[in-house]
């Protein structure tokens, strides 16, 4: 039987609790600073304890969790989600960027430039049927 730690590294905790794939990539995230504990910047060996509160931005989300627990070991997903608990403000964020997204504007309305869509080609194919050119006298 395995005993749970007291303590441990934070990026080590990032990685258990299944909020990146690799220890690496965790520890990149504390340095580059989009991870802090208690309100303060972290460092990726900062030790973390039972109770504490932890700041994550993952691209445009931004997510607030209490620890629950420590893990010794990387284990399936619903183990993993045992480890935190999501703050109720941080719930509310997330589904009102879903709800943005949902509703948000379509991809390809606001290209500029780059490949056309069928739309365009088609305008374009009928435009260049009816064009004059000078080639043709």
């Amino acid at each position: 039987m395995t005993e749970r730690p007291e303590a441990m590294r934070l990026d080590k905790w990032l990685w258990a609790a299944r909020f990146y794939k690799t220890r690496t990539l965790a520890a990149q995230a504390v340095v580059r600073g989009r991870i802090e504990v208690n309100g303060q910047p972290a460092k990726p060996a900062r030790e973390l304890h039972v109770g504490d509160r932890v700041d994550l931005r993952l691209d445009a989300l931004h997510r607030t969790v209490r620890v629950l627990g420590l893990a010794a070991q990387r284990g399936p997903a619903p183990q993993a989600q045992a480890l935190y608990a999501e703050t109720p403000e941080s719930l509310a964020r997330g589904r009102a960027l879903a709800e943005q997204r949902r509703h948000g504007v379509e991809p390809a309305r606001t290209l500029t430039q780059g490949r056309p869509t069928k739309r365009d080609r088609r305008t374009l194919a009928d435009w260049q049927r009816w064009s004059a050119s000078v080639d043709d006298r």
